[in-house]
């Protein structure tokens, strides 16, 4: 049942129970009813307003919240990326000083290196100053009296090379000298004597024809036996230290030419002088207080 007949009738009720009344007093009461009536209305309204005002305030509080949530969710993301920032900071700065360290002792590597190269290059340039040197001397010492295809001088790296032909040496198929080869060996000792810093190397070189007789069983025999020959005959005849000689023989092997022709098998046919630094002289080339001399 409306609110606004319960109350009228509740009156008139009330009225009639207890005692007639009169016209003005129930007028009044009318009036007071009306003026109940409108103020209930009004505090309706204002309820409603009310209500509808909190509910907008609880829409702006959930939204100022959400937004809270949001920001603080932004700060702590951006104290995280600030956090990655600082170890990344303090990393690059790590690597940094390592780096620099690195550089450094890159270019103290470098600088050895250099000098090393330097030293190299002057150890080089001394050798080569010698080994010319010694070469220029063997040419003009071997110059007289013998065919130059007979013999060849040449410098290669720290040594230098006289290749001297089979011929010229030995008696045919044999490991004994020519009287030429005394000759030729003579004017070699000389250089020899000469720059007793030096050691000598002799070695025998034969072509691919098998060889085989009482005294020799195959060309590495032949070989052998031909730079053994060369050795006892510096060492005998012209007084070289031996300390200082050494006898090797190659065979058949290390050949310049083909064994197809007969051009080819004489110029493998020889034996090779090689005159080289002794090792201490030639680390002493390579030590900076007596290179720079």
């Amino acid at each position: 049942m409306n609110t606004r007949l319960v109350i009228p009738l509740v009156l008139l009720i009330t009225l009639g129970m207890t005692s007639c009344v009169t016209k003005k007093q129930y007028n009044t009461a009318l009036d007071q009813l009306s003026r109940k009536e409108r103020m209930l209305d009004k505090c309706q309204k204002e309820l409603a307003t009310c209500e509808s005002d909190l509910n907008a305030m609880q829409t702006s509080i959930d939204l100022r919240k959400q937004q809270y949530d949001d920001l603080r969710d932004q700060l702590e993301d951006t104290k995280n990326q600030r956090d990655k920032q600082v170890t990344q900071v303090g990393n690059l700065t790590v690597l940094s000083k390592s780096a620099n360290d690195n550089i450094q002792k890159t270019l103290e590597q470098l600088q050895q290196k250099d000098r090393y190269i330097q030293l190299l290059q002057t150890a080089k340039t001394k050798a080569d100053s010698i080994n010319l040197a010694l070469a220029i001397n063997l040419k003009q010492v071997l110059r007289e009296g013998i065919d130059d295809r007979d013999i060849e001088i040449k410098v290669d790296k720290t040594v230098v090379y006289i290749n001297l032909s089979d011929k010229m040496l030995y008696k045919s198929g044999s490991s004994e000298l020519t009287m030429r080869a005394n000759e030729v060996l003579e004017k070699v000792a000389t250089i020899i004597q000469s720059r007793p810093e030096f050691d000598v190397m002799v070695e025998g070189y034969t072509d691919n024809v098998p060889i085989s007789n009482e005294c020799m069983t195959d060309n590495w025999d032949l070989s052998v036996k031909r730079a053994t020959s060369v050795v006892r005959s510096l060492q005998s005849n012209y007084n070289v230290d031996p300390n200082r000689l050494i006898a090797a023989g190659r065979g058949e092997y290390n050949k310049l030419a083909s064994n197809d022709t007969e051009a080819g098998r004489i110029m493998n046919r020889r034996t090779r002088i090689i005159i080289l630094p002794k090792l201490d002289q030639f680390y002493d080339l390579l030590d900076p207080t007596k290179t720079a001399q």
